[in-house]
């Protein structure tokens, strides 16, 4: 189920149809979605993109729409790659199509700029009308979804905090964080405390986790 703010003004024969962008690191996603898409008479998918600067490359050549955006993706992720797109151009809006339905990635990517949030498993209906609703400057987003990011609350880890986390969650010890990231190792202890404290895990392995699944990181 998702829900839909405001009805879809009424459509006019005389415009183009919706042209879409599609951004998912899966080939066979992307593909399936473009087919999928492109049934409907008023939407054509007219380009793809792997990862979010082939996102904004295709943005800026193609000037699509609506770029649907999947969120973990190589490199940066579709979080910022949402940002990246809007910066690069404004008229284009972004729903964020995701097998991830957590209350932190919700959050972040409203204020990254995206218009919707639907996860990968809505139906082939209700992803066609969000992608109507969000090109109709409206928006889109999971009831169940909204409800938990709203008692979730605001993400507590500072940024330094979340890159650091995102390193100990891969597997990587202080020291090396620390050369990665340019502080020293104790400095990146003391973040690598602060977050175990925010997420109230027992350590650093435990902290990532709940951070990844809340979407705080």
């Amino acid at each position: 189920m998702v829900t839909f703010t405001g009805e879809i003004p009424a459509a006019d024969s005389s415009k183009n149809t919706i042209r879409l962008l599609i951004v998912d690191d899966q080939a066979l996603v992307r593909g399936a979605l473009g087919a999928l898409l492109d049934l409907e008479e008023d939407l054509t998918t007219v380009g793809f993109a792997a990862d979010a600067k082939s996102a904004v490359d295709q943005t800026i050549a193609l000037q699509p729409d609506v770029c649907l955006m999947d969120i973990q993706m190589p490199g940066d992720d579709g979080i910022v790659a949402t940002r990246l797109v809007r910066e690069a151009c404004s008229s284009t809006k972004v729903l964020i199509v995701t097998t991830f339905a957590r209350p932190g990635y919700l959050r972040a990517a409203l204020e990254a700029g995206a218009g919707g949030f639907i996860v990968k498993d809505a139906s082939p209906e209700h992803l066609a009308d969000a992608v109507r609703r969000v090109h109709a400057g409206l928006r889109v987003v999971d009831p169940a979804l909204a409800e938990a990011s709203l008692f979730e609350g605001a993400n507590p880890l500072s940024e330094r905090e979340q890159e650091i986390l995102r390193l100990a969650g891969e597997g990587q010890s202080a020291a090396h964080i620390a050369a990665e990231v340019f502080l020293s190792a104790g400095t990146v202890r003391n973040h690598l405390s602060s977050a175990i404290g925010k997420t109230g895990a027992r350590n650093r392995a435990g902290a990532a986790k709940i951070a990844r699944d809340k979407g705080w990181i």
